[in-house]
């Protein structure tokens, strides 16, 4: 399906599907819902991924509106297009989520999410948590990214607030 969009993204191979086994990756999570896929590139300053076939290798996941990139060595994340918020962002709607009082499950790394069939996120942009968190009813979060959570959990910014007296002229 994304072939035609992304040519340079090659099918994992045996070597890489040994080792996702390895680290307690299911089949299912390697497969679904899509394919992991891989490429060769370089991170670039502003978090987004440069393909160059001389670069590392870097395992590939589709979000609904963009692309992700993850680096297992030195658990670097990109994004091709600057848009996606985390790895599984489509479970963050999902009623299915929170049915029975589960909760979203908020993991530190992708190696981890996988190893938990990519039931959850993880957070590839902190700076648009509270936008895209803020409305769900229960989260659970791996101990390590907690101070990133608490710190991000918060509007980016309030309106300004004037306070008018009965009476009297509004300030301009």
């Amino acid at each position: 399906m994304h072939d035609e969009i992304y040519p340079a993204f090659g099918g994992l191979l045996q070597w890489d599907i040994d080792w996702l086994r390895s680290c307690g990756v299911s089949m299912g999570a390697i497969i679904r819902p899509e394919p992991i896929r891989f490429a060769h590139g370089f991170q670039a300053l502003d978090g987004r991924f440069d393909h160059d076939p001389s670069g590392p290798i870097w395992l590939v996941f589709f979000e609904p509106e963009d692309v992700v990139f993850w680096r297992p060595r030195t658990v670097e994340l990109a994004t091709w297009h600057g848009r996606a918020f985390a790895l599984g962002e489509h479970v963050i709607d999902a009623a299915s989520t929170y049915a029975l009082d589960y909760r979203l499950n908020i993991y530190s790394d992708p190696l981890t999410w996988l190893a938990h069939d990519r039931d959850g996120i993880v957070v590839v942009n902190w700076a648009c948590a509270f936008d895209h968190l803020r409305d769900c009813p229960r989260v659970a979060i791996d101990e390590a990214v907690l101070p990133l959570y608490l710190r991000h959990m918060k509007p980016a910014r309030l309106p300004e607030v004037i306070v008018r007296s009965e009476g009297k002229e509004a300030l301009r």
